[in-house]
């Protein structure tokens, strides 16, 4: 599968933006799908993730209750979308899928095969 990303940009503090991720090639309702982030010197980390199987949502403690990542089985892409942002969600977010249910490594960017190209959000104080 393949996968854009897409949605980003610069935004002040406190607004919002709605990242997508679309895949081509397999339909996402397979797939386990993730959104990470990796701000610039920092390590790649868990934002949000969305099970194949009965869709259960997760998320980082950083973006509980500000982000909400859903499924568009209709249009084949997986939508994060990011309120209340802040200067520290400044990043390149990157979404990634993995064709399993979610499970404790989901957390972890290792576990995914397929790999979206990022999109960077600024997010302005």
């Amino acid at each position: 599968v393949q996968l854009q990303a897409s949605g980003g940009g610069l935004v002040q503090a406190g607004g919002s933006l709605r990242l997508s991720c679309a895949a081509s090639g397999r339909t996402f309702m397979r797939y386990s799908v993730g959104w990470f982030r990796q701000a610039p010197g920092k390590e790649r980390e868990f934002v949000a993730a969305l099970s194949w199987s009965g869709g259960g949502t997760y998320y980082a403690d950083s973006v509980k209750g500000r982000f909400t990542i859903s499924r568009d089985n209709a249009k084949n892409t997986v939508n994060l979308q990011m309120n209340s942002l802040k200067p520290e969600d400044t990043a390149v977010y990157y979404c990634a899928a993995d064709p399993a249910p979610f499970h404790s490594g989901s957390y972890y960017d290792k576990n995914y095969n397929y790999w979206g190209q990022g999109t960077e959000v600024t997010v302005s104080s």
